[in-house]
């Protein structure tokens, strides 16, 4: 598969950020895969009680945060089967703080979370792996604003990577 990178007007520009950070990658489909074992291992040792670190009031736990992931994976899959398939209907947006609250992703074992992240992840990359070439083409409308096949698969990566910095950054140098 030829996975090129979109040109500008194949998402909203607010994406841009994911887009550049799966570019950054290099090989976004090899990314696709990576990224479950890198989760794993920066996140793996951790016990329940250092996964439910939050570094300010107003911010997700660790184990929200692998939950969000989720959310997002099967959000973002939904809408690449829906443009791979052409679906010309507008698709919903989310919110995500909603999402993350009504998860209840505390209550989970974190290993349960990263392990359903795994499986999200996996069956999306067959998915994408099976995907005929002309259809990352395909567009459509996801929260009211225009996205391509290709552009999704960018975001999937760079959205994980985005959460892989901050847990970097604002959360594991504190866990205790």
């Amino acid at each position: 598969m030829n996975l090129t990178p979109p040109s500008a007007d194949e998402a909203a520009a607010y994406y841009s950020t994911y887009i550049d950070l799966a570019i950054e990658r290099g090989d976004v489909l090899a990314a696709l895969s990576k990224q479950i074992d890198e989760l794993q291992q920066e996140l793996g040792s951790l016990s329940d009680e250092q996964a439910r670190f939050t570094p300010g009031p107003a911010e997700w736990t660790i184990k929200e945060v692998v939950g969000h992931l989720i959310d997002t994976e099967r959000v973002f899959a939904y809408r690449l089967t829906c443009l791979s398939r052409k679906e010309q209907n507008p698709l919903p947006g989310f919110d995500q703080d909603d999402y993350v609250r009504e998860g209840n992703f505390n209550a989970y074992a974190l290993a349960d979370l990263l392990k359903e992240f795994e499986f999200t992840r996996k069956a999306n990359l067959i998915a994408i792996q099976h995907l005929p070439e002309a259809a990352l083409n395909y567009r459509g409308v996801a929260s009211g604003n225009p996205v391509s096949v290709r552009a999704l698969i960018h975001i999937m990566v760079g959205h994980v990577e985005h959460h892989r910095q901050s847990l970097r950054r604002d959360y594991l140098p504190k866990v205790g």
